[in-house]
């Protein structure tokens, strides 16, 4: 078998595109119309799945270790940033939220939180846009918790407080400029 250019070891977290951060509980092989395949298996609890991914398709599907705390910073200060609201329908913008979840990039899922993110203070999302925004934030909150071993409850938490802090001073700088 050719040398595997990813590597995960059982008890490993691993973030899978599609549906976020799961661990590794086995390596299996297992005989397939006459062919002997490597399997990672990989089990997302929230979701109580468990899914079978080929070792030498783990890099194919984007299957990844956790984020480098690098990366979570630049993800985080991404929460900081002012949303960017685009005018288009809203059908192609829950398109693009969708394919920068699914993308598993930590960056383009906290770009999707902020852009959503609504302050007590602001008007009622849509239900689409509620579904999208409790996607993107679970799946950041679920890869924060991983890599700072807290609950998921805590880690989304932190990303409510960062969101908040940074709506106010939006607001407060909003508020200085229609005065001047």
């Amino acid at each position: 078998m050719a040398t595997k250019a990813l590597s995960f070891d059982v008890g490993d977290y691993v973030v899978y595109p599609k549906h976020g951060v799961g661990r590794v509980i086995d390596l299996q092989s297992t005989d397939i119309a006459g062919m002997q395949l490597e399997l990672y298996v990989l089990r997302f609890e929230k979701e109580k799945m468990t899914l079978r991914v080929p070792t030498n398709k783990a890099e194919s599907v984007g299957m990844r270790k956790l984020s480098s705390d690098k990366t979570m910073q630049e993800a985080l200060a991404t929460l900081k940033g002012k949303p960017k609201v685009k005018r288009t329908m809203w059908s192609r913008r829950a398109q693009e939220y969708e394919a920068k979840i699914n993308s598993g990039d930590l960056v383009s899922i906290a770009e999707v939180v902020r852009d959503l993110f609504r302050p007590d203070d602001a008007p009622e999302q849509s239900y689409s846009e509620r579904q999208i925004f409790e996607a993107a934030s679970t799946r950041l909150a679920r890869e924060l918790g991983a890599m700072e071993e807290v609950d998921e409850k805590r880690a989304l938490e932190k990303i409510l407080d960062i969101l908040n802090t940074a709506a106010a001073a939006h607001n407060k700088v909003r508020e200085e400029e229609e005065e001047e």
